[in-house]
């Protein structure tokens, strides 16, 4: 059960954000609405929201989850990839400092964003994507093997973050698209199939009682009903646009 979530509301400069997509521009004013519908959510979830204000110097700060790794004892600050990102972990490092005794770090050359990190239960994947290298993996798999967690270091072929293509929603179930419908490390789980066409709806949150997950994609939703989980639909179309999911807007712990 998660009891606490950090998010952070999306600054006006989020519009010039990093992007890999050619969905065009986000529309701040509705970028805002879907945020705040993402917030109001997670309160269903029945979490306590530390609710951080827009910070301009970094566009992308909204995505919350690139700069730490949570546990129940501890954290890890991340060290991402991207230059324009990288210090955003100086804004993150005294909010978590309110909820963690213990903190490690990811040290350069090692790079490492939250969005490529993946915890089933207490095993830990690891992906090696454009913003994670392989030393940024080695030192997380180190720290968490010494934690007592397992940790499994998984190269990507396509996807930009490790969860752009896979979630745990509980109940040793996986949802898998792409390279991952098929991968060997993830043979184990219970898996729900996304479809190309769906490829998005791959980035989902189980938050406590529910499964989040973006609205529009019908078979998805189906698919993951019919497995027997309560699900809530939000729009997401103006995180879409900047390369973010469900996952990236929020630390859950």
């Amino acid at each position: 059960m998660f009891k606490n979530v950090i998010v952070k509301t999306p600054g006006k400069s989020y519009v010039n954000g990093l992007t890999t997509s050619d969905l065009g521009t986000p529309d701040y004013d509705k970028t805002l609405k879907q945020h705040a519908a993402y917030v109001e959510a997670l309160k269903k979830c029945g979490v306590e929201v530390t609710h951080l204000q827009a910070s301009e110097t970094f566009p992308d700060s909204t995505f919350v989850e690139d700069t730490a790794v949570l546990t129940p004892n501890f954290a890890v600050v991340t060290n991402p990839g991207a230059a324009s990102r990288n210090r955003e972990i100086e804004e993150m490092e005294p909010v978590l400092k309110d909820f963690y005794n213990k903190l490690y770090y990811i040290k350069a050359p090692g790079t490492l964003e939250g969005g490529d990190i993946l915890q089933i239960e207490d095993q830990f994947y690891i992906g090696v994507s454009t913003r994670t290298n392989e030393e940024g993996a080695r030192q997380l798999k180190k720290i968490l093997e010494a934690e007592g967690y397992k940790a499994t270091i998984v190269p990507l072929k396509k996807f930009f973050h490790l969860k752009t293509g896979i979630s745990y929603i509980g109940n040793n179930t996986i949802l898998a698209a792409g390279e991952f419908i098929d991968h060997p490390d993830f043979a184990q789980y219970d898996k729900i199939t996304i479809s190309d066409e769906e490829e998005y709806a791959a980035n989902c949150i189980r938050v406590n009682d529910y499964v989040i997950i973006p609205k529009g994609f019908d078979e998805s939703v189906r698919k993951i009903q019919e497995a027997g989980f309560e699900t809530i639909e939000l729009e997401m179309s103006e995180f879409q646009k900047q390369d973010g999911g469900l996952s990236c807007l929020s630390l859950r712990f």
